[in-house]
């Protein structure tokens, strides 16, 4: 997923630019990768700085949430996560991030083991964080858990 720091707000894919909601959807390709362009997230009180997302078996079973078979979050290095934050606007995530680690977070608590993203990019361009999610497409829907 592409993320740029102080960019107008980029949703997922064109033809949603000027939406302000954050949420999106994709479809995967043939080898089963997704790509969204987005605002890189703030930092909120008490959780490593991170983006959701969830997996449905098929293109016909994402108008409901119950149909969810993954869901799960991906987790933005800290030194990625504090050059942004160091960026006019997000005064207020540097503050919500001071104190916080990946082991303290309650979702991450393992250290982001298999949730933390790889990095590329930088301020200026923006960056690409990456994470490979293994999903059996076969699973049977929880109803999003």
């Amino acid at each position: 997923m592409a993320l740029r720091p102080g960019r107008p707000l980029l949703l997922y894919s064109d033809g949603a630019q000027d939406q302000n909601y954050l949420r999106g959807v994709q479809i995967a390709d043939a080898a089963g990768r997704v790509r969204f362009t987005s605002i890189f997230p703030a930092c909120y009180a008490g959780r490593w700085p991170h983006i959701h997302f969830e997996v449905y078996p098929d293109q016909g079973s994402i108008t409901d949430a119950g149909n969810t078979i993954a869901t799960s979050q991906v987790a933005l290095p800290d030194d990625v996560s504090r050059q942004v934050y160091a960026q006019s606007g997000y005064e207020q995530s540097i503050r919500n991030m001071s104190g916080l680690s990946l082991r303290g977070d309650n979702v991450f608590r393992d250290g982001g083991a298999n949730q933390l993203g790889a990095a590329t990019g930088n301020v200026t361009n923006g960056y690409t964080i990456s994470l490979t999610v293994g999903v059996d497409t076969t699973t049977t829907s929880r109803g999003g858990r």
